[in-house]
């Protein structure tokens, strides 16, 4: 059984093709300290939102690429040399394989892109 960690992630696709999706709302209303939510999926891809404050662990993604873009907030990703720090309306892709923790010192809201197929958690 894999490591169990105190986040909330859905991996349930929330919004279908044509419906709308009330971002603000969804801010509004998570009370959760790390919470993922899949929002649609486009071809093999899925959008996540992801509204965070805090630390996730250290983990990477052995065959999956990981898109970070910070709507409101700031997130700071922590590689094993430096660290990416991300402001609202900036973005990064994580190369697969490659060592990664993202942290959030205030409350961020974000949208990361990734393949369907991706383990949050990691590898």
């Amino acid at each position: 059984m894999g490591k169990q960690y105190n986040y909330v992630t859905k991996l349930d696709v929330r919004f279908d093709h044509l419906e709308k999706m009330d971002i603000n709302q969804m801010v509004k209303d998570c009370k959760d300290k790390w919470f993922n939510q899949t929002l649609t999926q486009v071809n093999d891809s899925v959008v996540r939102i992801g509204i965070v404050e805090g630390e996730y662990h250290w983990h990477k993604h052995d065959s999956d690429d990981e898109f970070f873009f910070v709507l409101d907030g700031q997130l700071l990703i922590d590689l094993e040399n430096e660290t990416i720090e991300l402001n609202p309306n900036q973005g990064v892709t994580i190369s697969k394989g490659v060592m990664h923790r993202p942290r959030a010192l205030k409350k961020t809201v974000m949208l990361m892109v990734e393949t369907k197929a991706i383990q949050p958690t990691g590898d």
